[in-house]
């Protein structure tokens, strides 16, 4: 299923081609056909027959470094439909997921196919990743970026035009991971889909859906408590004995919300901590209301 990563280049292989100025442009070697730029012109078949890591010269006189791209490079420069998910969260849901080889697990919200590459990564040919996408357009371009990066379609992906809350059928999965406006609509059936012990995902962009997941979470009862998280990715500047932080920072793209699933008649024991003052008013009656009152309740009864 993955695309090569060892070996010369042949036809049909992506290249990742540095220029002097440190730009990146990312190719398909086809005989026949020539990278152009300002630099002048390098035949693809100049390329074909290299070993990855070797420099080739531009018709104009530039260098350029040749190597296989690495999957978060390709991320950064595919065809978009939605925002990707970048890599830096996508490392950290895979971590979170606890994906092995061989796991079977469901994704919605598909968007351009960043998330669904390290997905199908870390399952190898033995797993199973089923993707829900409501819209035609960026399923498309999700399936062009995916056969593009893995040089072919999967045959461990399932990928389906719909909404996960409906069309979802798959039992027993090791985890399930929403990347959508309101991932609350499906935990009714995320909650059918995953096993016992299995791993939930939620990825938001603001603080209001933060919130409304992860109270929703708590009212359904069949959850472990939900934590929530987000990861900064800061660069630093090298140059001899200049060394000190990039000026820029990629910041806040995504909060991740995670729990696992609770077994059948398992009932979490209840949080020990009293909430924050005003957590939950009198004039609140939004998801996880009533749980957050009747636990600023039991604590106040057991200080007392």
């Amino acid at each position: 299923m993955a695309s090569r990563s060892k070996g010369p280049f042949g036809e049909g292989d992506l290249v990742q081609l540095t220029d002097p100025k440190g730009k990146i442009h990312t190719i398909k070697l086809i005989v026949g056909k020539t990278f152009h730029t300002h630099r002048g012109g390098i035949d693809h078949a100049e390329i074909i027959g290299l070993e990855s890591g070797s420099v080739i010269h531009a018709s104009g006189g530039s260098a350029y470094l040749a190597l296989r791209p690495l999957l978060d490079d390709f991320v950064l420069s595919m065809p978009r439909g939605a925002t990707p998910v970048y890599p830096k969260d996508a490392a950290r849901i895979i971590g979170l997921m606890n994906v092995h080889p061989g796991d079977r697990i469901a994704e919605a919200g598909v968007g351009s196919g960043a998330l669904t590459c390290s997905l199908l990564k870390a399952l190898g040919d033995q797993g199973q990743l089923y993707s829900f996408e409501r819209r035609e357009e960026f399923a498309k371009i999700a399936e062009s970026n995916v056969a593009t990066w893995f040089g072919q379609r999967p045959n461990s992906w399932t990928l389906t035009l719909g909404d996960l809350a409906t069309e979802l059928k798959e039992t027993m999965l090791d985890a399930v991971v929403l990347d959508m406006l309101a991932p609350w609509d499906c935990l009714e059936a995320v909650e059918k889909a995953v096993a016992p012990g299995g791993v939930f995902v939620g990825y938001v962009a603001t603080t209001t859906q933060l919130s409304k997941l992860v109270e929703t979470i708590r009212v359904t009862g069949l959850w472990t408590e939900p934590r929530a998280e987000e990861s900064m990715l800061r660069t630093w500047h090298l140059d001899g004995l200049s060394v000190r932080p990039d000026h820029r920072m990629n910041g806040h793209t995504g909060f991740l919300v995670t729990c696992r699933r609770l077994a059948p008649g398992s009932v979490l024991p209840p949080r020990r901590r009293r909430p924050a003052p005003g957590a939950y008013g009198e004039d609140y009656n939004g998801p996880g209301a009533e749980a957050g009152i009747a636990a600023q309740t039991q604590a106040e009864q057991l200080e007392s």
